[in-house]
C-alpha cells in the first residue's frame, strides 16, 4: 500500500518499487492537491482513491516522479507533444532543449528553484554564450573514458556528437556550442565546469531569446504539474530579463518609390513577388504558399490561408498560417491584379515550353523553373543581394516590405483596425505595439492639422 504523507494543504504518495543493482530501495512519489470546493470527507474519500491509482500505475512501470532528471522528462515531454506541435515549433524546442539540458538537465524536477534558473538566465545574458561561440573541453577525455570505463563509441551514442568531433574533443580542439552542450548534459555536467567558451567573448543573446528558453522550462514544468510529478512550476516565481522592442525596420514613401523603379531591372518573377509584399504587407511563406484558385480577378481580393516553410529535415512544406487571424481574405491593388495576371501568363508560357518535364502539381503562383515551390530563404537571399547593388536606398530585409506597408498605409491615416486586419494580426494592440512609431507620427500631424484648422478660424474672427 502506498505511504501516504500530508503537507500543508496537499498530499504526497510514496510507493516502494523494489531495489535497484546496489541494493538501495527504489522509491516513487507523487504531490496531489484537492480541489479547493472539496469537503473533508471528499478529500480522505480521494486521497485513498489517488493513492491507489498511483501504486497501481508504479507496479505497471507507467510512473513518472518528481525525482526524474528535466533532461529525461524534456524527452518524454518533446516526445509526447511531437504530434501536436507545428514543425517549426518543433523544431525550435529541439534546438533549445541541448542547452538547457547543459545547465539543469542534471537537476531532479523536485529540486529546480527559481535561484537554477536565474543563474541559467544570467549566463545566457553574459559574454560568449551564443551558438557561434567555440569551447574547449577543461577536462582530459582520454582520462574520463579510461577512469569510467567507457569506450569513444558509447559516448558518441550516448551524447549524439559524430566520432570525427569526439575525437577533435580528445585532442583537445575547440568545438561549437551545440556540441558542447549535448556533451554536458550526456555527462551530467554543468556547461560552464566542462568547457570553457574562447573566441568572440563580446557576443550576448537578447532578453527575448532569453525568455524564448524560459517559455520552454514552464511549458515542460507546467506539463509536470499537470501530469502529478510537481506540485508547483518555480518558473512562476522566477522573473527574466525584458525583451527590449526594436522598432520595425522600414523605409519611408520616396525611398519606396526608389525601390519601385529598382526593381524594375529585376526577374519577372522575383519582381512581382517583392511588389506582391511591398503592396499588401504580407509575410514571405504566405506569399510563397499562394495558389492561383486564391486569387479572383473579378472582385480583385486575394485568400490567405497557408505558408510555405523549409526545415533542414523535412525540406519545403507546406503548413497552415501563424495563427486564426492570419487567414483572411484581402483585396489587391489594380497594379497588383495586372502584376499577378502578367505573372500567370509568363508561367504559362514556361509550363508550356518544359511540357512533360514541368514538375508542378500544386499549382502554386510563385515556383522555381520547373513547378516546384520556392524555398523561403532563396528569396530573401535574393532580396538581400539585389539590396546590396542599389547603395541608394537604405538596406532592408524582405520582412522589411511588411512593415513599409504598415507604415505607410498608418501615415496616410488609415485605421488600425483595417491596418491590423490586412496584416493579420491577432489584434490592434500587436499592431499598434510595433509600429508605435508610424502612430505617433500619424497623430503628429493630426495635431497638426487641427492647430491649422483653429488658426484659420481664429484669423477669420479676427478680420
Amino acid at each position: 500500500m502506498a505511504t501516504i504523507e500530508k503537507r500543508n494543504n496537499s498530499y504526497r504518495f510514496i510507493v516502494s518499487c523494489g531495489y535497484d543493482m546496489t541494493g538501495k530501495q527504489i522509491r516513487k512519489t507523487m504531490t496531489w492537491k484537492p480541489e479547493p470546493n472539496m469537503t473533508t470527507k471528499q478529500i480522505e474519500k480521494e486521497v485513498q482513491r489517488q493513492a491507489t491509482l498511483f501504486e497501481e500505475r508504479c507496479l505497471k512501470g507507467q510512473v513518472l516522479d518528481e525525482n526524474i532528471r528535466f533532461a529525461e522528462f524534456a524527452e518524454i515531454w518533446l516526445k509526447d507533444r511531437k504530434n501536436d506541435l507545428r514543425p517549426r515549433t518543433y523544431a525550435r524546442y529541439e534546438s533549445l532543449i541541448p542547452r538547457i539540458n547543459a545547465a539543469i538537465g542534471h537537476i531532479k524536477l523536485c529540486k529546480i528553484q527559481p535561484p537554477h534558473l536565474r543563474a541559467f538566465y544570467a549566463n545566457l545574458a553574459e559574454s560568449g554564450v551564443r551558438l557561434d561561440t567555440k569551447y574547449t573541453c577543461n577536462i582530459s577525455m582520454d582520462d574520463y573514458l579510461r577512469e569510467n570505463e567507457l569506450t569513444t563509441a558509447a559516448l558518441c551514442r550516448r551524447s549524439g556528437i559524430s566520432n570525427t568531433t569526439m575525437i577533435s574533443i580528445r585532442k583537445g580542439n575547440n568545438v561549437n556550442q551545440q556540441n558542447a552542450e549535448k556533451l554536458a548534459a550526456a555527462l551530467e555536467m554543468p556547461l560552464s565546469e566542462l568547457f570553457t567558451p574562447v573566441g568572440e567573448g563580446h557576443k550576448t543573446l537578447s532578453g527575448k531569446t532569453i525568455q524564448h528558453y524560459h517559455r520552454l522550462i514552464s511549458v515542460i514544468l507546467n506539463t509536470a504539474v499537470e501530469w502529478g510529478v510537481l506540485f508547483s512550476n518555480p518558473c512562476e516565481r522566477t522573473k527574466t530579463p525584458k525583451a527590449e522592442e526594436k522598432e520595425a525596420k522600414y523605409i519611408d514613401e520616396v525611398q519606396a518609390d526608389a525601390l519601385i523603379s529598382a526593381i524594375e531591372t529585376a526577374d519577372e518573377l522575383h519582381r512581382t513577388i517583392v511588389r506582391l509584399l511591398l503592396f499588401t504587407g504580407m509575410r514571405r511563406g504566405e506569399a510563397l504558399g499562394l495558389k492561383w484558385s486564391d486569387i479572383d480577378f473579378k472582385k480583385g481580393t486575394l485568400k490567405i490561408c497557408r505558408t510555405i516553410q523549409f526545415l533542414p529535415k523535412r525540406g519545403i512544406f507546406e503548413d497552415k498560417p501563424k495563427n486564426k487571424s492570419s487567414e483572411r481574405v484581402i483585396r489587391l491593388p489594380q497594379t497588383t491584379l495586372d502584376d499577378l495576371r502578367a505573372h500567370q501568363v509568363a508561367q504559362m508560357e514556361q509550363r508550356l515550353s518544359l511540357g512533360s518535364y514541368w514538375k508542378g502539381t500544386e499549382d502554386y503562383v510563385f515556383t522555381n523553373p520547373e513547378g516546384k515551390p520556392l524555398k523561403p530563404d532563396s528569396v530573401s537571399s535574393w532580396f538581400s543581394k539585389f539590396m546590396k547593388q542599389h547603395p541608394e536606398i537604405p538596406f532592408i530585409t524582405l520582412h522589411s516590405l511588411r512593415h513599409t506597408n504598415a507604415t505607410l498605409q498608418l501615415a496616410a491615416g488609415v485605421p488600425i483596425t483595417t491596418v491590423s486586419k490586412r496584416l493579420g494580426h491577432s489584434n490592434t494592440a500587436t499592431t499598434g505595439r510595433v509600429y508605435a512609431h508610424a502612430i505617433q507620427s500619424a497623430d503628429d500631424t493630426a495635431a497638426e492639422k487641427i492647430e491649422d484648422i483653429f488658426s484659420k478660424q481664429k484669423t477669420k474672427a479676427a478680420v
